[in-house]
């Protein structure tokens, strides 16, 4: 499976619905395909609990590695993945949830006071949950328990659940308002991050050179490489095939022909194509389709 984005790379899925706007997941980043989910954004707010193993996470310019027991704040509207390490099995709960649940109404003051406080800032994107911190054990504490009752759901289900975040909400508030006020306004180089990786996804079937990158973001080439690769772990090279791959697998469950899936991706041939897919998937296009039971030529 994969994660399903727009143009602009927010994600589709919706987090509950209007009425209680709330996802409570059990994921394993090996069921997504290359083992990573794909950078992505919503305006719900995230917190992750690592259950078994580690997963190496980035959210806007910074990366983490999140092992067993320690967890993840997410901010609303900012961009993140997710990668397996080693190739080592990875559970993690996830908790989600738009910031108009916590205040109900718009301008109220439970919005302007203290949630708009954090979701407002940027620089306060994300936020490490470790375990020799108390108010971050109590925080993934409490994660732990709305993942319980969303598993045989009480009467007082919605309720319990809202208190509970609440109750979150209040730990990162007290923690942040302790913090040195920090700048408002988007940071340059996340925009340019963004800038970067909205073109490659809009360009990705078509030929991309690094002129072509730079350009675009207005900076010379070898700034553009060394900026794209402090920030992303990855060449912009390397991005471009991980994206073409990613975006060749729905075609090819969908029964397109390997030649056909190739050129749809971008790929000057289908020898090419096989060669990167793979280095990325450990097996051929037509052994991936086998091994789902597609046998359409």
């Amino acid at each position: 499976m994969q994660i399903t984005i727009t143009k602009n790379q927010k994600e589709i899925k919706e987090h509950g619905n209007y009425g209680f706007p709330v996802g409570v997941n059990l994921e394993a980043i090996e069921a997504y395909e290359q083992g990573a989910f794909l950078w992505h954004w919503h305006p719900e707010i995230e917190l992750t609990r690592i259950m078994s193993g580690q997963l190496e996470y980035h959210v806007n310019n910074k990366k983490y590695i999140l092992a067993e027991g320690e967890g993840m704040f997410g901010n609303s509207n900012t961009l993140h993945a997710g990668y397996m390490i080693s190739g080592q099995a990875c559970t993690y709960l996830s908790v989600t949830f738009h910031p108009r649940f916590l205040y109900g109404y718009e301008n109220s003051i439970l919005q302007t006071k203290y949630v708009d406080f954090i979701t407002s800032n940027d620089a306060w994107h994300s936020l490490k949950l470790e375990k020799e911190t108390g108010w971050h054990q109590k925080v993934l504490h409490i994660m732990q328990e709305i993942y319980r009752l969303s598993l045989d759901p009480p009467l007082d289900y919605e309720l319990e659940v809202h208190m509970m975040l609440m109750k979150i909400w209040k730990k990162f508030y007290q923690y942040y308002h302790t913090l040195p006020e920090k700048e408002q306004k988007p940071q340059r180089h996340l925009e340019r991050l963004r800038e970067i990786i909205f073109y490659v996804q809009e360009n990705y079937q078509q030929e991309i050179t690094l002129d072509d990158v730079a350009r675009h973001v207005n900076i010379c080439k070898s700034e553009c490489c060394r900026f794209f690769k402090k920030h992303m772990g990855m060449t912009i090279f390397e991005y471009v095939m991980f994206l073409r791959i990613q975006r060749s697998l729905p075609l090819l469950r969908d029964g397109e022909s390997v030649t056909k899936t190739a050129g749809m991706v971008g790929f000057s041939s289908p020898a090419y194509y096989g060669q990167i897919f793979k280095r990325y998937m450990k097996c051929t296009p037509g052994e991936y389709r086998t091994r789902l039971g597609t046998f359409t030529h």
